[in-house]
């Protein structure tokens, strides 16, 4: 089972992408900040005022039993009656407004204050005083209606008793009449005497209470604190729906950066190389440590250690036997010759016998010059001449000046090599260099641009890519991932590097072989030196006349050099060679093409070097 990331790697993410698209965060912060300004000033303000009125109980107030609130008043039930129609219709009539008691009433809203009798009822509207009227219009309609219900109830309570003692009186006076007729001391006067007596005790209990709910006095409420006249309105709240439309606006923009995030495909860190294209790093460089196109890292600095590291894992992952190493890049760029040069010179400090093969092929010599120039050695002849057949494998392999162990085979100077990486001649030298012993390191091109990087890795023992950051992506790695496992090579994994800023012109040497593609009249001239000294538009142009010197390690001299300074310290060394040619037998010129063709092949002399004072024999193996 695969291992669970730790914590810390999904915060680093996180932060990671809120680096890279902060500013759409930014952005969307402001916008719902704005938005929450704008929103402000559009809505309309709303005013607040409350009134508190203390309720007292009356006779007819009864509470639930098991109520919200304690005591004789059912204050809830106050509340919703603050709000009924017949208070509203109250309200409206002591405002004198044309709105309906319905509008009125949704402006309204009771509080209830814990275990007290008060009611705090908050009105709102558009202005400040109507706010103020509005509060205590509601206010004083309640107590209105409640001391109108109370004293309504009160009156019926008093015509009822009222009714009840005339009742009485009227029986009353009708039983002493009849006793006043009764016999004395006969049954009747007993039961008249007795049944006024009731009467009597009856009427004056009835009395009584009339005479109570007479002098009773009905109390609904009053009020405490009556409203006040707003300053400032309660709605739009500036500071509330300016944070809120930021506080959106700053969540819009984290989604926008992740989806962003989710759709852009570019690499942007070694994590999205781990995670996004599922391949293990075995080196991540930045801007310190990243090689640059005049020289390889050296072994003690930053990026040095990097590729000696990488050196020992990719050494310990080998398997025996294992020799032959590609390294190409997942986009286009100079990422694979970086890492392949580097990585090459790693190697070879190690005492081991390497081989660089620049299989990167150009489309021009200046293109191959930055491998060239990182080694030292001359960018001509190549791999291109090599497979067309025109040099040999002893002549295309050139030993660095600075590292002993290890040659190079540069790409060469022809663009007309394409196809060439699936012929029997690659394998035949991969095959010789693999019997030499040692390393082979292959530079090969991007997967992304051509099946070249897949027809070498098929003939390598391992593979490595080379990810420059912000320029390759997520579909090109995987592709090129699935391109090397298609031909049986297992992948290593791969070397991160930050995206290469071009070259620029003070950075550019010139290449060790410059060549001009001939013009339209089929003269061929040196771009460095110019013409030919002696030459005339139409005359031949001899193959040494175009060679010039490959470049030695310091102590030795090449046999064409010894040939050019005999013959640069006569004055008329060009007129005596050019008569010369005319006057030996059997000598044949060999003339360039004038076909406008664009293919150019350059001649360099790998003879040995020749003894001052012998320039006789120089020439004879220029010759042949």
């Amino acid at each position: 089972m695969e291992a669970s990331r730790p914590a810390s790697a999904d915060v680093s993410h996180y932060l990671g992408v809120f680096r890279r698209h902060w500013w759409i965060a930014l952005l969307a912060t402001g916008a719902g900040l704005g938005a929450g300004a704008a929103l402000t000033r559009t809505l309309p303000k709303v005013y607040e005022s409350s009134t508190s009125v203390l309720v007292q109980a009356v006779d007819q107030d009864t509470n639930a039993q098991g109520g919200r609130t304690k005591g004789t008043v059912n204050l809830d039930t106050e509340a919703q009656l603050v709000g009924s129609g017949a208070v509203a219709a109250k309200a409206a009539e002591l405002l004198r407004t044309s709105r309906s008691p319905v509008d009125l009433a949704k402006d309204v809203a009771v509080e209830v204050p814990a275990n007290t009798t008060v009611l705090v009822i908050t009105f709102q509207a558009g202005k400040p005083l109507d706010a103020q009227s509005g509060s205590h219009a509601f206010a004083e309609a309640y107590l209105r209606n409640r001391q109108e219900t109370a004293q309504s109830i009160l009156d019926q309570q008093i015509k009822t008793l009222t009714n009840k003692v005339k009742q009485l009186t009227t029986t009353l006076t009708g039983i002493n009449t009849r006793l006043s007729r009764a016999a004395k001391g006969s049954s009747d006067e007993s039961n008249l005497q007795s049944l006024r007596n009731n009467s009597q005790n009856q009427l004056n209990s009835l009395t009584g209470k009339l005479n109570e709910l007479t002098t009773t006095t009905v109390g609904a409420g009053s009020i405490i604190s009556d409203a006040r006249l707003p300053d400032t309105p309660t709605s739009p709240n500036t500071m509330i729906n300016v944070a809120a439309c930021g506080m959106v606006g700053l969540l819009l923009g984290l989604a926008l950066a992740f989806l962003r995030e989710r759709v852009d495909r570019r690499l942007r860190s070694a994590a999205d190389v781990r995670d996004r294209g599922r391949m293990t790093v075995l080196a991540a460089l930045d801007d310190r440590t990243t090689p640059h196109f005049d020289d390889v890292l050296q072994p003690y600095g930053a990026g040095g250690r990097i590729f000696n590291r990488l050196r020992n894992e990719i050494l310990a992952s080998l398997r025996p036997g294992d020799q032959i190493i590609v390294v190409a890049g997942a986009s286009r760029g100079s990422a694979a010759t970086l890492v392949a040069a580097n990585l090459a010179a790693a190697l070879a400090r190690t005492g081991s016998d390497v081989v660089l093969i620049g299989a990167h092929l150009p489309d021009s010599v200046v293109d191959a010059a930055p491998l060239a120039r990182m080694l030292g050695v001359s960018a001509m002849p190549g791999l291109s001449d090599l497979l067309a057949g025109r040099v040999s494998l002893a002549r295309a392999l050139q030993r660095t000046p600075r590292i002993p162990s290890l040659r190079v085979i540069t790409t060469g100077g022809a663009a007309t090599a394409a196809g060439l990486m699936q012929s029997q001649r690659l394998k035949d030298t991969l095959e010789a260099l693999r019997r030499q012993g040692g390393y082979v390191v292959i530079e090969a091109p991007s997967t992304s641009s051509s099946a070249d990087a897949q027809s070498l890795a098929s003939l390598a023992d391992a593979a490595i890519l080379a990810v420059e950051l912000r320029r390759s992506r997520r579909p090109a790695l995987l592709d090129a991932a699935e391109q090397l496992q298609r031909v049986g090579t297992p992948l290593l994994g791969a070397v991160v590097l930050p995206r290469l800023s071009g070259l620029s012109a003070a950075d550019i040497n010139p290449p060790a072989v410059t060549l001009t593609p001939p013009a339209s009249t089929g003269r061929v001239s040196d771009a460095a030196d110019g013409p030919v000294a002696g030459s005339k538009p139409g005359d031949p142009v001899h193959d040494d006349d175009l060679t010039q010197p490959m470049r030695f390690p310091t102590g030795t001299v090449s046999a064409s050099g010894t040939v050019s300074a005999a013959e640069t310290a006569s004055p008329d060394a060009d007129g005596r060679k050019a008569e010369a040619a005319k006057e030996t037998p059997g000598t044949a010129v060999r003339q360039r093409a004038t076909d406008g063709s664009t293919e150019i092949t350059a001649i360099i002399d790998l003879s040995g070097a020749v003894k001052a004072g012998k320039p006789d024999a120089a020439k004879d193996g220029d010759r042949k």
